[in-house]
């Protein structure tokens, strides 16, 4: 699932500011429940990162690093923190690539449909 941001309106994955005394992976699902109302059980271990530039509310540019969790989703909740803030969607792996405009991003997307079998292969 991809969903825009509220300032540029870019599609994006949910993503915060780190929790304080709060695993990573604690706060990747905090964030998915927060901004997209997923809700489900996310992995302990990041598959990768990537680094973008956030425009702060004061205008200042910081260089941010964004390790991204695993979440198998099980639901959605019909009520969430930021509904009706974004848009929300689901895509294939390889059109949520293209439709992101972070570079690293986009590789990691890219990366990850190479190790996930094809929605064809089923195994006997």
């Amino acid at each position: 699932m991809l969903l825009t941001s509220r300032e540029t309106r870019r599609w994006v994955i949910p993503k915060g500011w780190p929790i304080r005394g709060a695993k990573p992976h604690a706060s990747a699902a905090r964030e998915a429940l927060e901004e997209a109302g997923l809700i489900g059980r996310t992995g302990t271990e990041a598959i990768g990162s990537y680094r973008y530039d956030k425009r702060l509310k004061n205008g200042v540019e910081t260089r941010c690093k964004v390790e991204v969790f695993p979440l198998e989703v099980e639901g959605q909740r019909k009520r969430w923190r930021e509904k009706g803030q974004r848009k929300l969607r689901w895509f294939t792996l390889l059109d949520a690539a293209q439709a992101v405009q972070e570079p690293g991003l986009r590789k990691l997307l890219r990366q990850l449909d190479t190790l996930l079998p094809d929605e064809g292969d089923e195994e006997e």
